[in-house]
């Protein structure tokens, strides 16, 4: 019996990118409330929130980003150089902004002039913003078919300059303050600051609205930009997903409304992996206009070794996560006050 290694390197690869949404895009997501929480005095409690949240993990969450890269290099190379050389540009302005997100946010933390706390702050709120932009714009390439197989073949503006690819860096900016603000309403609740939980409970709902309305609002651009997309979307298993993400997203308002902060982390998740996998649904078996899963996958013999590396690192990696988020989860705990 054949063993299905490409199907399993594919959805290894779609489950790295879906933690990455998950725990990078709340990561965004906090950047983005930090450069929406006001003036210095006022915003103070948030961005201390933000900073004790994400200050041990952001390095962490890329890994994810990491693992994706290194998956599609070595398992779906002529995949991996299509996107590489058509959508260079957007990817160099979302690792530009990665990198001086971390660096802002690293020296925002050491620096005692108000000066520098306010420039390397703006640094890590902007970059936290057109970060999930540009990574969205990437994805709406590929989902909209316009990265055409071959080195640099695609045209290397309009590829990520469309509708279909803003709709997307849009939602990627959404759903990571949402996800940030679901995250951050725990949070708050765990260090005994209701105020601050109930602040953003409101903006998970503001957010959460938003983004479902920008969701339906883009369905008419869907079917006018991307009519293949469109079409495998509303059909067969990827519709059956996209039905499972509006039900977790509403189920999620209404949890977040009646302050179960704790399990509307699960939904909110749930909603958003959906709809990530909805478009994997969709788009499967092809990777990029006439090229399919089989056509572009790897040899055996690398995809053994890869999935084999893999098992053997995540018996190490995955109780290590587990370990370092669940430690400054009690931290936060048991510093609270009584």
């Amino acid at each position: 019996m054949r063993v299905p290694l490409a199907e399993i390197l594919l959805a290894v690869l779609w489950l790295g990118l879906t933690a990455y949404v998950l725990f990078g895009g709340a990561d965004f997501g906090g950047g983005v409330w930090d450069l929406l929480a006001g003036g210095a005095a006022r915003g103070r409690p948030q961005r201390a929130l933000v900073e004790h949240t994400i200050g041990p993990v952001w390095e962490t969450n890329h890994v994810w980003l990491i693992f994706v890269l290194v998956i599609m290099w070595t398992g779906l190379p002529p995949v991996f150089a299509a996107i590489a050389s058509t959508l260079y540009i957007p990817l160099t302005l979302a690792a530009l902004g990665i990198i001086g997100r971390g660096a802002a946010f690293a020296f925002r933390k050491v620096s005692t002039e108000p000066w520098q706390q306010r420039l390397f702050g703006a640094a890590f709120a902007f970059s936290s913003l057109v970060t999930p932009f540009f990574l969205g714009t990437v994805a709406g390439a590929i989902a909209s078919g316009r990265v055409p197989a071959g080195i640099a073949e695609g045209d290397l503006l309009g590829s990520w300059l469309n509708p279909t690819s803003v709709l997307a860096g849009l939602l990627a900016v959404g759903t990571a303050a949402y996800l940030a603000a679901v995250y951050l309403t725990r949070d708050a609740e765990r260090g005994g600051d209701e105020a601050l939980a109930g602040l953003f409970r409101r903006r998970g709902l503001a957010s959460g609205v938003v983004v479902g309305a920008l969701s339906v609002a883009g369905l008419p651009v869907l079917r006018a930009d991307a009519p293949g997309l469109f079409t495998e979307l509303t059909s067969g298993a990827a519709l059956g997903l996209v039905v499972v993400s509006m039900a977790a997203g509403f189920t999620s308002l209404v949890l977040l409304w009646r302050r179960a902060y704790v399990t509307v982390r699960v939904t909110a998740a749930l909603a958003v992996a959906a709809l990530l996998w909805a478009w994997g649904a969709a788009q499967y078996p092809v990777l990029l206009p006439g090229v399919s899963l089989d056509e572009a996958v790897a040899t055996d013999a690398v995809l053994t070794a890869s999935l084999g590396s893999l098992a053997v690192g995540a018996l190490l990696l995955l109780p290590s996560l587990w370990w370092l988020y669940s430690t400054f989860q009690r931290d936060r705990a048991r510093r609270s006050p009584p």
